[in-house]
């Protein structure tokens, strides 16, 4: 993978297979700390203690259509080349969680990436999944949530093309601002 955001991609598309009604994705930056703390949950079948223990083997996937899962063994792999970690909780019908810690100074640390468009890209693929993105930044704070647009557009689909518009500059806007516009 090239960027962080890519990861995150291939992760909440696991969610979705997996049957989520819910995707949460949380981004917490600490440039003084050069860390860097993704998390992506979510409420899918979730997997049992013995499927979490083999999740991080490139060869296990719940799958049927596959043999191969590299999605959390890549994931796993890129936290762990900045000298991070990566933890999974699951409950077999409640969902799991996934938390890698990056440290954004290691030389091997990917970037964040497009991650509005990974946002945006999801969304649109996925009208009918509920998304939260919440990404913080030392003392700012980002988060769109789909279950509050859909509750201001009552009937207006969220695939409209004036509100994919708004979606797509309200994320490009709030990334910049955490940036410090940059």
């Amino acid at each position: 993978m090239e960027d962080i955001s890519l990861h995150l991609l291939d992760l909440a598309q696991n969610s979705i297979s997996a049957g989520a009604s819910l995707v949460e994705i949380f981004i917490v930056e600490d440039t003084h700390k050069g860390q860097m703390i993704v998390t992506l949950r979510d409420n899918g079948h979730g997997m049992d203690e013995s499927q979490v223990k083999r999740v991080t083997d490139p060869f296990f996937t719940t799958r049927n259509t596959r043999r191969v899962g590299l999605g959390i063994p890549l994931f796993q792999a890129s936290a762990e080349a900045t000298g991070g970690q990566m933890y999974i909780k699951s409950c077999k019908g409640r969902g799991t969680e996934i938390k890698a810690v990056f440290h954004t100074t290691h030389i091997d640390c990917l970037p964040l990436g497009r991650v509005d468009d990974t946002i945006l890209s999801l969304i649109l693929l996925n009208p009918e999944i509920n998304f939260v993105y919440s990404h913080k930044k030392q003392d700012k704070h980002f988060l769109l949530d789909t279950r509050q647009i859909r509750e201001v557009l009552g009937q207006v689909s969220i695939e409209n093309p004036s509100v994919i518009e708004w979606i797509r500059k309200y994320l490009s806007d709030g990334l910049e601002e955490i940036n410090g516009g940059v």
